[in-house]
């Protein structure tokens, strides 16, 4: 069934996609869940949104390959409808290190997933949403990350580099189409309750860190989605080009 609100998270199986996949269908939009591996995952959170009365798909596909970004797009244009709502969330993080301990094997997989998968989701929903390719507008947020400001020293400087290139193609982005209907912003969060910490190694590290953080809490990944959910909405008309930081005042 086309509608009119569509929204494409990619990553959306766990943590904050998940938890922006099911802020966007409780609002009104048609999902597509993108994910890469966990079907059973991707499977759950499908069947919270429908249980509730929501449209959901979901659609396994590696967003850091142009082939399997135009089959995602394809399908759900065929699907769902034009997408209007575009949420680039897909990431990766590795193991806690140095930087002369990164391989270049790893910081390429790194930049390769965060920042391609961004740049070519991007280009497939402009060429959907702007006005001079005969779209209706849209919305674009990119997730990043406040390592983009830390650097993340002696920890992953790799990823928190990812996301400062995140940070400048929001920005560039968002001047280029802001005359064609489409606003793109991003979200920056700081230490939040996820799973991609154990990626890190380290799967309590916010437990560790908290007392740092001004509010002396670590954040839950549903305060990021409100953050996605209302940049995704018209309560948000008069912002492009921006950052929201949800992180607990560092």
């Amino acid at each position: 069934m086309v509608q009119d609100k569509v929204a494409i998270v990619t990553g959306g199986s766990r943590g904050i996609g998940a938890e922006t996949a099911k802020l966007l269908a409780e609002n009104g939009y048609a999902v597509c869940i993108n994910y890469l591996r966990n079907d059973s995952a991707a499977q759950k959170i499908k069947d919270e949104i429908t249980t509730l009365g929501g449209h959901c798909i979901t659609i396994k596909a590696d967003v850091s390959a142009s082939e399997a970004v135009s089959r995602l797009f394809e399908t759900v244009d065929r699907k769902l409808g034009t997408v209007s709502v575009l949420v680039n969330n897909a990431g990766i993080l590795k193991q806690q290190c140095r930087l002369d301990e990164i391989s270049e094997q790893r910081f390429t997989e790194v930049f390769q997933t965060n920042v391609m998968s961004c740049f070519l989701c991007t280009k497939e929903a402009i060429k959907r949403m702007s006005t001079k390719y005969g779209g209706s507008g849209g919305v674009i947020v990119n997730v990043s990350s406040g390592a983009s400001k830390s650097g993340s020293p002696n920890e992953y400087v790799d990823y928190a580099a990812s996301k400062g290139a995140i940070d400048s193609l929001t920005r560039g982005v968002a001047l280029e189409v802001a005359a064609e209907g489409i606003r793109v912003n991003a979200v920056r969060p700081g230490l939040i309750y996820t799973e991609m910490h154990a990626s890190g190694g380290e799967p309590n590290r916010v437990q560790r860190l908290e007392s740092k953080i001004p509010l002396q809490r670590g954040g839950k990944p549903k305060e990021v989605a409100q953050a996605i959910l209302w940049l995704a909405t018209e309560k948000s008309s008069f912002v492009t080009g921006s950052f929201v930081d949800p992180a607990g005042g560092l």
